[in-house]
């Protein structure tokens, strides 16, 4: 594996400044250098998969085969039982629009549903891949369970946030310390998995 004095040199399929940190912070013990995919000119590649899995894969083997370094990458969304796990897979792409888009959606899909039928979680599964070829890649998933709220509540986060009703913190996401969703949130524990494997590796 390419290494930078000692440090291993990994792409993150992904251009979102705030995923590259995270997961860079979580990676650090582990002297990885985590860059993203556009320091490498990896093209946005279409995500054709059935599932969080199979499009996570897509997208790490398309960053592993254009940089030539191990890649990461991760796809996560949330899933509403009371609409068959929409808009799971398509949660960025709901609406065609932006997160208050996606969010004024959801609400109107679930409009006059009762509180205990609005049960949901986010979905977050991280694969790495050696290399493009990799037959074995790691993949680690998580889920983050919680239901939807009537109306937005709180501004700290994006996407979902403010519709995702955390029980054990009686608060949206979106009214989370950003600390305390860091280590509890679908992603964060999902990289934490991807740190053990990675570790044992």
């Amino acid at each position: 594996m390419p290494e930078t004095r000692d440090k291993q040199v990994v792409v993150l399929a992904s251009g979102n400044a705030g995923k590259l940190r995270e997961l860079a912070q979580v990676l650090a013990p582990l002297a990885v250098i985590l860059k993203p995919q556009a320091e490498f000119a990896v093209p946005e590649v279409e995500e054709t998969g059935l599932s969080f899995v199979e499009n996570a894969i897509i997208k790490a083997r398309a960053a592993a085969q254009h940089s030539g370094l191990p890649a990461i990458a991760d796809d996560s969304g949330l899933e509403v039982d009371y609409l068959n796990g929409a808009p799971g897979i398509h949660s960025a792409r709901y609406s065609g629009g932006g997160d208050a888009a996606n969010n004024a959606k959801l609400l109107q899909a679930l409009a006059d549903i009762p509180e205990e039928q609005r049960s949901a979680r986010f979905q977050c599964v991280l694969v790495y891949m050696r290399h493009a070829l990799d037959p074995t890649p790691l993949v680690c998933q998580a889920s983050w369970e919680g239901r939807i709220l009537l109306a937005p509540q709180g501004d700290n986060g994006f996407g979902y946030d403010p519709l995702f009703y955390v029980p054990e913190y009686q608060c949206s996401s979106a009214e989370l310390p950003t600390g305390v969703k860091n280590r509890i949130s679908h992603r964060a524990v999902a990289s934490t998995l991807l740190f053990e494997a990675l570790r044992r590796h």
